[in-house]
């Protein structure tokens, strides 16, 4: 298994954009990788004051890259007034304080960085974020919907306004919540004066724009997610009849922002990932 910055390719030739030479990134390719092969790409966003690295040892993905033979990358965001890292996603969350930094052209270029060097599969580009990650992924599929197979959001919502969400074609969408998160509403509410929208609200504006022909409801599924909740606490719920792109919504009965996750809790996600394809 490799871990680079932004630069593991033998191509003498290849140059990165600036952006990626300013701002370069973690990158994991396992060792079964093979460049005759398609491969899946997951991109991994942190949480705001968290980093890449950081929130790759809590979701725990780095350790499957090596049987599930994925590409992965894990960027940092960049720093607040306060030092605190942060992505520029939606105008409720967060850090970004008036500089306008242009996370969608970043993370686009993350993947175009990786397709360059690698043979990423583009019918299998995923973007996972935690909280203000989340709300970044929520913000890719929103303006880069053609690159973009499905996203998986912890604890983190879509534009409030659906007007400023417009995607060109559907993408996967799996948002995971606690009902008892204090930072991020499971129900609504503001960051800094600024509404965010619910988690049910979140998902059934992506049914919408998904062409899924009717309403949240409860699949009778559970997962057991959070490691220090009793059972299978997870409900999971989905948007059924949808012309491309699942939409579902896994909420954690009695968790927090932070979840102690399960330590299947990786599997299940990039499972859930590649379930989710382009067609």
């Amino acid at each position: 298994m490799a871990l680079c910055l932004g630069a593991c390719s033998d191509a003498s030739e290849y140059q990165p954009p600036p952006i990626i030479t300013e701002r370069p990134y973690a990158e994991v390719v396992p060792t079964g990788y093979d460049p005759a092969t398609p491969t899946p790409l997951v991109v991994l966003l942190h949480g705001h004051g968290a980093s890449g690295f950081l929130q790759s040892i809590y979701f725990g993905l780095g350790l499957l890259t090596e049987t599930r033979t994925f590409l992965y990358a894990y960027p940092d965001g960049t720093a607040d007034v306060d030092g605190q890292l942060f992505w520029s996603a939606t105008d409720a969350c967060c850090g970004d304080e008036g500089r306008r930094v242009d996370d969608v052209a970043y993370v686009t270029a993350i993947i175009d960085d990786m397709s360059a060097r690698y043979h990423v599969d583009p019918k299998r580009v995923y973007v996972v974020g935690h909280s203000n990650g989340g709300f970044m992924s929520y913000r890719m599929a929103c303006d880069r919907a053609p690159r973009i197979a499905a996203i998986v959001s912890l604890a983190g919502m879509t534009w409030n306004d659906p007007a400023r969400c417009a995607p060109s074609e559907p993408v996967a969408v799996l948002h995971v919540h606690g009902d008892q998160d204090a930072v991020v509403l499971y129900d609504g509410g503001e960051l800094e004066g600024v509404p965010y929208p619910s988690a049910p609200a979140s998902v059934a504006m992506w049914a919408g724009y998904n062409g899924c022909s009717s309403d949240l409801a409860a699949t009778g599924a559970t997962r057991d997610v959070d490691v220090k909740l009793a059972g299978a606490e997870t409900e999971v719920a989905a948007h059924g009849g949808c012309r491309g792109g699942a939409v579902e919504l896994w909420t954690i009965r009695g968790g927090s922002h932070l979840p102690n996750l399960q330590g299947d809790w990786a599997g299940t996600l990039l499972d859930w990932l590649l379930a989710h394809p382009k067609p």
